[in-house]
């Protein structure tokens, strides 16, 4: 697998590049520090760099975006593994076959979209656009149901739309509770860094 090439047609040509990773036997490990982490790289260095040098309303704080990115990095590996296995769990109930390795690729693949348009976030002032952009993950989830998870097609839609759930909510949880976590550690807070300033 080439990391660029399997981003990129994630992206470009997903349907297709959904049957190629379908021929492969899924290594979570692999997928987690060969794929995984360099994407998830992407916006987490742009935070950093985002909220260190350009900031926001005159605020930036190197400390601030290693935070933020660090919630980002570590959120992208819990994220995976836990909707993974959410996913793997509720494969019986939808008629798909239960396989962690091939439920940690679904969603290691459908994210592809939201770490490469993290790049957005070296502008905080737009970076949000980077989650925008990324709902297009929600479809690739949709496109790999099938080819991964085997999902017959009159259980698909429904699958896919409690996926989503999962894949939101575990996003969301996770990411509350790491910059909750973080913020404590590195003692900051958005509004007390702002007003300091």
């Amino acid at each position: 697998m080439n990391l660029v090439e399997r981003a990129k047609n994630m992206i470009v040509t997903p349907k297709t590049e959904w049957g190629s990773v379908a021929a492969e036997e899924p290594n979570i490990q692999q997928i987690l520090f060969g794929y995984v982490l360099p994407l998830a790289l992407i916006p987490t260095l742009a935070t950093i760099i985002g909220w260190g040098a350009i900031g926001i309303l005159g605020f930036t704080s190197f400390t601030y975006g290693i935070a933020l990115g660090l919630v980002q990095l570590i959120n992208a590996f819990l994220s995976v593994l836990i909707a993974g296995f959410v996913i793997d769990a509720l494969a019986g109930s939808f008629g798909s076959t239960k396989n962690m390795g091939r439920a940690v690729q679904l969603v290691a693949y459908s994210m592809t979209p939201i770490w490469v348009f993290g790049i957005l976030n070296i502008l905080p002032a737009i970076g949000w656009l980077s989650f925008l952009l990324g709902l297009y993950a929600l479809f690739l989830v949709y496109l790999g149901l099938s080819p991964l998870m085997k999902t017959p097609e009159d259980k698909k839609v429904v699958y896919m739309l409690v996926s989503i759930v999962v894949l939101v909510a575990v996003y969301w949880i996770i990411s509350l509770i790491l910059t909750s976590i973080l913020m404590t550690i590195f003692g900051l807070s958005l509004l007390s860094a702002m007003m300091s300033y």
